[in-house]
C-alpha cells in the first residue's frame, strides 16, 4: 500500500494552561517555527490515545517537549520509544526537542535521568563541536549561540557511536546525531522569549526556595534566533534544498 508521506508532530504533552491560553502549545510553536512545508504536517496526540503512524506514512518526524519525565515509564511514551527504532532502521529524518531528545537517546541505547545539577532553565549559551560545523541540522549558525531551556532531565550517556553536536558547562550533551538523519535536541528551538518567561514565572516557587535569582533569570531572557533555525535547517533537510 502506498501512503502519502507527511511531516508528523508527536505531540507528547501541554504546556501549562496559563501558557495555553496566551501563547498555544508545543505543536502550535513547532510549526510557525518550521515555517512553510511541502509535505502535508499531521499532529498525533499520544497522550490522548492517538495512535503512531507506520514508518511507511513518515516523510519526518518531530517529537515535542513534555512536563513527563522519560523515567516515569507512562505507556504511551514507551510506545514512542519502541516505534523510534523503526525509523532509525528506515532512516526517517527525526527532530527530538527536550523529552523527545530523551525519548532518541534512551531508543538507540543511551541513559537518561536527572541531571546532577538541577535543572536548567532560561537563556542559555550553547557550543557547538567541530562535528557540528559539517552537520545538515546546524548549517549556518554560529559557533555559540544563546537558546531558551527547561528540563530536569537529561541524556546521561548518549547512544553507542551517536554523534555529539553541542554543548555548554551545564548540560555536555544538548544536541547529538544517531545515524544519518535522528537529531535530538534539549534546548528548545520553538521557545519565544514570552513564552521563556513564562515558564520562569511558573516554576518561581520552587526556583525561589532553591536559592535561585528569577529577577536574575527574567532579566537574562533573550532573543534566540539563532535556535530557531535549528527547525528551518531541518525542513531544509527533509525537502532536500542545500
Amino acid at each position: 500500500m502506498e501512503y502519502m508521506k507527511k511531516l508528523f508532530i508527536i505531540k507528547a504533552g501541554s504546556t501549562f494552561a496559563s501558557t495555553l491560553d496566551r501563547f498555544g502549545d508545543f505543536e502550535e510553536w513547532i510549526a510557525a517555527g518550521l515555517g512553510r512545508v511541502e509535505m502535508p504536517v499531521h499532529v498525533v496526540d499520544v497522550v490522548k490515545g492517538e495512535p503512531l503512524p507506520s514508518r511507511e506514512e513518515c516523510g519526518g518526524v518531530v517529537v515535542t517537549g513534555s512536563h513527563a519525565m522519560v523515567t516515569d515509564n507512562r505507556e504511551w511514551s514507551l510506545g514512542i520509544e519502541r516505534w523510534i527504532p523503526g525509523l532509525l532502521q528506515a532512516e526517517v529524518p527525526y527532530l527530538g526537542i527536550c523529552y523527545g531528545h530523551q525519548l532518541l537517546g534512551r531508543a538507540a541505547g543511551g541513559e537518561v535521568g536527572f541531571h546532577p545539577l538541577g535543572r536548567e532553565i532560561g537563556s542559555v549559551e550553547v557550543t557547538l563541536t567541530a562535528e557540528a560545523r559539517a552537520d545538515a541540522l546546524f548549517t549556518g549558525l554560529p559557533p555559540a549561540f544563546r537558546s531558551h531551556v527547561i528540563h530536569a532531565q537529561s541524556v546521561l550517556h548518549l547512544p553507542p557511536g551517536a554523534v555529539r553536536l553541542a554543548w555548554n558547562e551545564h548540560e555536555p550533551n544538548h544536541a547529538f546525531r544517531v545515524g544519518v538523519c535522528a537529531w535530538g535536541v534539549q534546548f528548545h528551538p520553538e521557545f519565544s522569549d514570552e513564552v521563556m518567561s513564562a515558564y520562569i514565572e511558573s516554576q518561581r516557587l520552587g526556583l525561589e526556595y532553591a536559592g535561585r535569582d528569577v529577577e536574575a533569570m527574567l532579566r537574562g531572557v533573550c532573543g534566540t534566533p539563532e535556535a530557531g533555525e535549528v527547525l528551518v535547517n531541518f525542513v531544509r533537510y527533509l525537502q532536500g534544498e542545500p
